[in-house]
C-alpha cells in the first residue's frame, strides 16, 4: 500500500518535471523560432523602407521636372501672348487713327452735301426768277416757250431733219429688211413642199348626157335618194357632160361626188344600189380622212396627238380658203413656223404644232357657230394640248395679244403661206371692195391729192400737192396713212405707201 502510494508520488513527481522540462524546452524552441520571423520580417521591412525612399525619390524628380516643363510653357505662352497683345494694341491704334480719318471725310462729304444743296437751292432759285423774268418779257409760259424753240428748230433745220429721218430711216429699213429676208428665205428654202393647192372639186364628169336620165330616174326617185343619204344638191342642167354637186360641207360634197362616180362607172342606178354607193363613199372618205392626217403629222414631224384630233387635221382636207387648200396650208404654216422659230432660237416643237394645228377650226366651223380661232381654241383644249401651243396659233389674225415669240412666228408664217402669188383666190366682188377701201382710207386725208391702189392692193400711191406740203410733211404723212390702214384694215401681209410729191417748173418761151 505504501509502496504503491509511493510509486504515485513518484510518478507524479516524474510527471510534473516532465512537464515543466517540457515547457521550457518548448518556450526555447519558440523564441528561436520567433527571433528567425523577427529577422525575416526585419529584413523585409528594411528592403521595403529603401525601395520606398528611392521611388519616393525618383517621383520627386519626375514632378520637378514636369513642373520645370510647366513652367518653361507657361513662360512661352505668356511671351506669345504678350506679343500678341502687342500686335492687337498696334491694330487697334491703326484702326482708331483711321476711323479718325474716316469721321474727319465723313464730316468733310457731309459739309460738301450741304453746300451743294445750298447751292442748289440757290442756283433753283435764279433759275426760276430768271424763267420768271423771261416769262414777263417776253409774254410766254415755259409750254409755250418750249413749242416756240422747237418750232424755231424745226423751221430752221427742216432740211437737216428730213435728211436725218431718211437717213435713218434707210439704214433701219435695210439693215431689218435683209435679216427677215435671210431668216424668210432660209425657212421657205428650209420646206420645199407643192406650191400648187389641190382644189376641191364641185362637178362630176359623165361620159353621156344619156346618163343624166338615169341619174334623175323615174319621176326623180334617184337624184332625191341621193341629195336625202348625202346631203348634198345635185344639180342636173344642160351643161354638157358635166353634174354639179352643191353643198355647204365639203365632206357631204366629196361623198356626193365619190358615190355619183361609182354609180357612173357601174352604170345601175336605182335607190338600193344609191344606198351602197354612199356607204361605200362615207367609208372611201372616213379612211382619205384618217390618211391625209396621218401623213399631215408625219410630214411635218408632230407626233402623240390625240386620232380624234388627227381625223380634224384630216378633214381639212376638204376644206379651202379663198381657194387655197386647208390642210396643205397648214402644213406649209407648220414648216414655216419651225424653220422660223430654228433660226430665231425658240420652240421650234411648239411653232410647228402650233403651226399645224392654227386652222383647226376650220374643219368644224360649218357646224359650229364662232369664228375658227375661237372653235380651234375649245378642239385644243378638249384634247389636252399644251397651253403654250394654244397661245401661239389663237393669235395668228390678231383676235388675240401676242403672248410669246411663237406667237409671232406662227402669225409670219401664216401671212407668208396666204400671201405668196396665187396661193389664194378672191372673187372680184371683194377684191374691187377691199381696193375702194383703201383708197378711201387714203382720200380721207386732207393734203392727199389723189391715190391708186396697185399690185393688187399690196401698193398705194398718193399724190400730194407740192405748195401744200414738203418733204417733212410727207414723211409724216406716209406714217399716219400706214397707221390708219393698220387700224382700218384686215389683209394679208403688208401694204406699201407711196407719197410722191411732185414740183413742176412752167415756162413758155414765145
Amino acid at each position: 500500500m505504501e509502496i504503491n502510494l509511493v510509486l504515485v508520488v513518484v510518478g507524479v513527481i516524474t510527471l510534473a518535471s516532465g512537464a515543466v522540462a517540457g515547457y521550457y524546452a518548448r518556450q526555447s524552441i519558440a523564441r528561436k523560432q520567433l527571433s528567425t520571423a523577427e529577422g525575416k520580417a526585419s529584413s523585409i521591412l528594411e528592403e521595403a523602407k529603401q525601395k520606398y525612399k528611392e521611388e519616393t525619390l525618383e517621383a520627386k524628380n519626375k514632378a520637378v521636372e514636369i513642373l520645370e516643363d510647366a513652367k518653361n510653357k507657361e513662360k512661352e505662352r505668356e511671351a506669345q501672348i504678350r506679343q500678341m497683345e502687342k500686335r492687337l494694341e498696334g491694330r487697334e491704334e491703326m484702326i482708331d487713327g483711321k476711323m479718325d480719318e474716316l469721321d474727319k471725310g465723313r464730316n468733310l462729304l457731309e459739309k460738301k452735301v450741304l453746300d451743294i444743296k445750298k447751292i442748289r437751292k440757290e442756283s433753283e432759285a435764279i433759275k426760276k426768277k430768271e424763267l420768271d423774268r423771261l416769262e414777263k418779257i417776253a409774254g410766254l409760259n415755259k409750254e409755250q416757250a418750249k413749242k416756240v424753240l422747237l418750232q424755231l428748230t424745226e423751221d430752221k433745220y427742216k432740211k437737216d431733219l428730213v435728211e436725218r429721218i431718211k437717213k435713218l430711216e434707210n439704214e433701219g429699213v435695210d439693215e431689218l429688211k435683209k435679216k427677215s429676208q435671210s431668216i424668210i428665205a432660209q425657212a421657205i428654202q428650209k420646206y420645199a413642199g407643192s406650191h400648187s393647192a389641190e382644189m376641191t372639186t364641185s362637178t362630176v364628169s359623165i361620159p353621156s348626157d344619156e346618163i343624166k336620165g338615169k341619174i334623175i330616174g323615174r319621176e326623180g326617185r334617184n337624184i332625191k335618194a341621193l341629195e336625202r343619204l348625202t346631203g348634198v344638191e345635185v344639180i342636173v342642167d344642160d351643161t354638157p357632160e358635166t353634174i354639179v354637186i352643191s353643198s355647204f360641207d365639203p365632206v357631204r360634197r366629196e361623198t356626193a361626188r365619190i358615190a355619183l362616180a361609182k354609180l357612173i362607172e357601174d352604170g345601175r342606178i336605182h335607190p338600193t344600189r344609191i344606198e351602197e354607193a354612199v356607204e361605200y363613199a362615207q367609208g372611201e372618205i372616213d379612211n382619205k380622212i384618217k390618211e391625209a392626217g396621218e401623213a399631215a403629222t408625219y410630214d411635218v414631224g408632230v407626233a402623240g396627238l390625240d386620232p380624234k384630233l388627227v381625223y380634224l387635221i384630216g378633214r381639212l382636207r376638204y376644206r379651202t380658203s379663198f381657194g387655197q387648200n386647208v390642210l396643205i396650208h397648214s402644213m406649209e404654216v407648220a414648216h414655216l413656223s419651225g424653220a422660223l422659230a430654228a433660226e430665231l432660237g425658240a420652240d421650234v416643237a411648239a411653232a410647228k404644232k402650233a403651226g399645224l394645228l392654227h386652222d383647226i377650226g376650220k374643219a368644224v366651223d360649218h357646224e359650229i357657230q364662232g369664228t375658227h380661232v375661237k372653235i380651234g381654241i375649245k378642239i385644243l383644249e378638249k384634247f389636252n394640248i399644251d397651253q403654250p401651243v394654244i397661245d401661239a396659233m389663237k393669235s395668228h389674225h390678231e383676235e388675240y395679244p401676242f403672248g410669246s415669240t411663237e406667237s409671232f412666228i406662227v402669225a409670219a408664217a401664216d401671212a407668208i403661206s396666204a400671201g405668196r402669188p396665187g396661193a389664194r383666190k378672191d372673187t372680184l366682188e371683194k377684191y374691187l371692195k377691199r381696193i375702194g377701201e383703201l383708197e378711201d382710207i387714203v382720200n380721207s386725208f386732207k393734203s392727199v391729192d389723189k391715190s391708186y391702189a396697185i399690185q393688187a392692193g399690196r401698193e398705194i400711191r398718193v399724190f400730194v400737192d407740192s405748195e401744200k406740203l414738203d418733204d417733212y410733211g410727207s414723211i409724216k404723212l406716209a406714217r399716219d396713212i400706214a397707221d390708219k390702214i393698220e387700224e382700218d384694215l384686215k389683209y394679208p401681209g403688208e401694204i406699201k405707201v407711196n407719197v410722191l410729191r411732185e414740183t413742176r417748173s412752167i415756162e413758155f418761151a414765145r
